[in-house]
């Protein structure tokens, strides 16, 4: 029986409309992940947004619950219902049914369509909701349906807003398998599974607490999909149903070991954290430090982890990808299109922390063994800040024994750790000196940045700065500061562009514009004072000198990330940028280097975009309206409720606060100048346009020339071609000049061992010891050569009783030298080149005499 079809079949024959899954990452940004069905009906909840045509919905809800406020990370692989990822089967009334429809809809789906048994069935209802206790009188016994307090039974989104009463659906999995004295109706046990959850959003509360009805109230449930095919398949634990055995078994069959009462739990793990990477990688989460990308992170290392317990210590997750593919993929179609870079990630991921965790782990037990009741926070967060344990997989780790984490001195040191961070941050300014510039924020204002549209400008000034931002009334000639115009044309260095650069102009003086940042909110430009002293209150004419060259590099960004996505795909995103006016660089997620045809066809595509004169377009457009257009946000940015939308036709749409081409054609021509790796699953562009292009294919006529000069053909490939022939020829010619001048090395055998004693005029003697002992099983082989006055002796021995390097020392005192080495291989030189024929006839018979 497929559940979640028959759930949305169920509700799309009763009116309503189905909606599909919403990303993992909210359009929310009090959420870390989607972590319920109704998130993405938040905004029709309260308000924020009309209501549908259609004021009722179904849907199948991915859900996390791993980071942020609802975390239930700790609890995976210790109890039978807990998961990372989940399915949330909801039903949605935004102001239509309410507590009478949504019983009713309730119990026919479970009784009906899922045929579970009405004795097996429990009820909760706030114990306030006579209301709701009357209507489910007329489904199930009321000696079945239980009243509960706000803690049990009681549903708000914060201190404020929407809320109201909601009723629980449990299902009785029996006493014969849980009879703990949790095992009752509201206690902690698994007997009685909660497996629907039915909120009556019917009040809003006010600041003071109040609760005042709602005009139209609405319904939001949500029912959990693993634990409704566990009661369906008749097991107790979700883990052991099909949504989850295939994984666990072909985990069984990697570890070449059954899992047992022991070692369950790591099986468990594994299996739920699969899933989790998996949706999360298909959805554009990548691997990182902070935030999801973090919490990513924590997840695969936690199952790295379990899999070092089961014997793993290679890469195994992205074996497990096409089990899971086959139980999910048919509904969740993404895991399929995505199958090889999920697989290609999760591969590159667990490598990274297999490199270290033997070592951590041997910290980690070395630290177990002398620890009493509570683990060593400076241990813990060596093993955080040396071998990448998150500290929450280190307390995974002594929660089986027991023990806590010294949080008091973890916490210590990493304040103190990021401390240092931030004193060795060279960023925009706005980890220092708070204090003088909410000063300047008290006396000024915000200055207003006027440079979308004037690239000069007369601005007055209103303050100046010293090198240390203190303020001052002049600044002198000779000396470096900072200026605070009231209007100002100079960008300020953000979303990857570089600050502007100019000058400051009357008919006095001339001030040099180094650069321009913001810092707290002021847009100020660093001075240099060329001619005169500057003063507070002067008016000057603010010019720009670099910003048309910025623009194109900007702008042409925009057009190479929609090229990198047509190429390589839509998972591809933004991961940080750099323009200034002589070059670009744009870091972008994908798994590995692009090929030579890959890279060409991106060149050829934004050349493609520059050619066609694309007219540019910059609105200012409310948040919701931009998303509608298919703005590309940068992921992680954060935006108000308007927001700046450049665009060039429907090649390119993106948030963005920087300057940019009126149209592409001004941009010239684009070149990728080079292709490199940054960190796992992130590579970047280095390219140029422009003024910097010219000059980049005037670099290359000039060396072009040069080696055409060089070679003495036009032809280049040609005569490259020609010069390697006849290196080739030459590499013939002196290989064949050796050989013929080379006296051929004579052999014999003693016994079973062939012994080589000779004297060779030319050639690379370890080079002839090594073939000879890589071509014959048993060798005996001394060799020696006279050079310029001296002696080369080389000895080697495979398989016999001579050792090479006792052989050496017994003849190299003959030709007036010394030397040593292996048993199997040794060298030594010599003086008197007048004795080699002496010390050959000498190690013949040492040879004789040790075999």
């Amino acid at each position: 029986m497929d559940i979640r079809k028959e759930y949305l079949e169920f509700f799309k024959s009763k009116g309503h409309d189905v909606i599909s899954s919403m990303p993992l990452v909210p359009d929310d940004p009090s959420l870390m992940f989607t972590n319920a069905g109704m998130v993405q009906f938040k905004d029709i909840f309260t308000g924020a947004v009309p209501k549908p045509a259609n004021p009722t919905a179904t849907s199948c809800q991915l859900c996390i619950r791993a980071g942020g406020k609802h975390n239930d990370l700790e609890n995976v692989g210790y109890t039978a219902r807990h998961h990372t990822l989940f399915e949330m089967l909801g039903n949605f009334s935004f102001g239509d049914y309410f507590k009478e429809d949504a019983i009713a809809y309730a119990w026919e789906f479970i009784t009906v369509n899922l045929a579970l048994p009405v004795d097996k069935l429990w009820v909760t209802v706030h114990d306030s909701d006579d209301e709701a206790f009357n209507i489910w009188t007329k489904y199930i016994d009321s000696s079945r349906i239980i009243r509960f307090g706000d803690k049990d039974n009681f549903w708000s989104m914060g201190d404020t807003g929407a809320c109201g009463p909601c009723s629980e659906i449990f299902y009785d999995q029996g006493d014969e398998h849980f009879n703990t004295p949790e095992d009752k109706m509201g206690g902690d046990g698994d007997r009685f599974l909660e497996i629907w959850n039915l909120v009556f959003m019917q009040y809003e509360r006010t600041a003071d607490g109040k609760l005042n009805p709602l005009p139209k109230p609405s319904i939001d449930t949500g029912m959990g999909l693993e634990r409704v095919i566990a009661i369906k398949e008749g097991v107790l634990n979700n883990f052991d149903s099909s949504n989850f055995k295939p994984i666990i078994e072909k985990i069984e069959e990697l570890a070449s070991k059954k899992a047992d009462k022991s070692s369950i739990g790591s099986y468990r793990v594994i299996a739920d954290h699969l899933r989790a990477t998996s949706f999360m990688l298909s959805q554009g989460i990548l691997f990182g430090n902070e935030g999801r990308p973090y919490v990513l992170r924590r997840i695969l290392r936690r199952a790295v982890r379990h899999g070092y317990l089961l014997g793993f210590r290679k890469p195994f997750m992205g074996k497990l990808l096409d089990t899971l593919i086959s139980i999910l993929g048919g509904h969740y179609t993404e895991l399929i299109e995505n199958r090889n870079f999920i697989k290609e990630q999760l591969t590159l991921e667990e490598d990274r922390f297999f490199k270290t965790i033997d070592l951590g782990m041997s910290l980690f037990n070395e630290e177990l063994a002398n620890t009493k009741e509570v683990f060593s926070g400076e241990i813990a967060f060596k093993l955080y800040d040396t071998y990448g344990f998150p500290l929450d997989l280190t307390e995974d780790m002594l929660k089986d024994k027991g023990l806590k984490v010294d949080l008091g001195k973890f916490d210590e040191l990493m304040s103190a750790q990021k401390a240092m961070a931030k004193a060795a941050w060279k960023g925009s300014g706005d980890a220092s000196n708070e204090g003088d510039f909410k000063q300047l924020i008290e006396k000024y204002g915000i200055n207003e940045f006027v440079g979308y549209d004037n690239v000069t400008y007369k601005s007055k000034i209103l303050a100046l700065l010293d090198e240390n931002f203190k303020e001052v009334k002049t600044l002198e000639k000779g000396s470096t500061g900072w200026v605070m115009l009231d209007k100002t044309p100079f960008y300020a260095t953000s979303g990857g562009q570089n600050g502007d650069i100019g000058a400051l102009e009357d008919n006095k003086h001339i001030a040099i514009i180094e650069d321009t940042s913001k810092f707290h909110g002021l847009n100020l430009s660093k001075v240099k004072i060329e001619h005169s002293n500057i003063n507070q209150g002067e008016r000057v004419e603010a010019v720009v000198v670099n910003r048309y060259e910025v623009a194109k590099h900007h702008s042409v960004t925009h057009l190479l990330q929609s090229a990198l996505k047509m190429v390589l795909g839509e998972t591809v995103s933004q991961a940080g940028s750099l323009n200034d006016a002589s070059r670009l660089r744009f870091d972008f997620t994908y798994p590995k280097a692009m090929t030579t045809e890959q890279i060409d066809e991106v060149e050829d595509l934004v050349n493609s975009m520059i050619a066609r004169g694309i007219a540019g377009n910059v609105e200012e457009l409310p948040i919701e309206q931009a998303k509608g257009k298919g703005a590309i946000a940068m992921f992680g940015e954060k935006y108000g409720d308007m927001v700046r939308v450049v665009s060039f036709s429907d090649v390119s749409v993106e948030f963005c606060g920087g300057t940019h081409v009126k149209n592409t054609a001004d941009i010239g021509s684009f070149y990728i100048v080079k292709e490199s790796g940054v960190s796992a699953g992130v590579r970047r562009i280095e390219a140029v346009c422009g003024a910097a292009a010219i000059a980049y294919t005037k670099e290359i006529i000039n060396s072009m020339n040069e080696i055409k000069s060089e070679i003495k053909n036009n032809d280049v490939i040609t005569g490259i071609k020609k010069l390697k022939d006849q290196i080739k020829d030459l590499k013939k010619e002196l290989e064949a000049a050796v050989s013929q001048t080379s006296a051929p090395i004579s052999e014999e055998v003693i016994g079973d061992t062939k012994v080589v004693v000779a004297i060779v005029e030319n050639g690379d003697l370890k080079k002839i010891v090594d073939d000879m002992k890589n071509s014959n099983e048993k060798l005996a082989i001394l060799l020696l050569q006279a050079k310029d006055d001296k002696v080369l002796i080389v000895a080697g021995s495979k398989n016999t009783n001579i050792k090479a390097g006792d052989w050496i020392k017994n003849i190299a005192p003959i030709v007036g030298g010394g030397g040593g080495g292996r048993p199997d291989f040794a060298q030594a030189g010599g003086k008197d080149v007048t004795k080699v024929e002496d010390a050959r006839i000498a190690a013949l018979a040492y040879a004789k005499e040790n075999l």
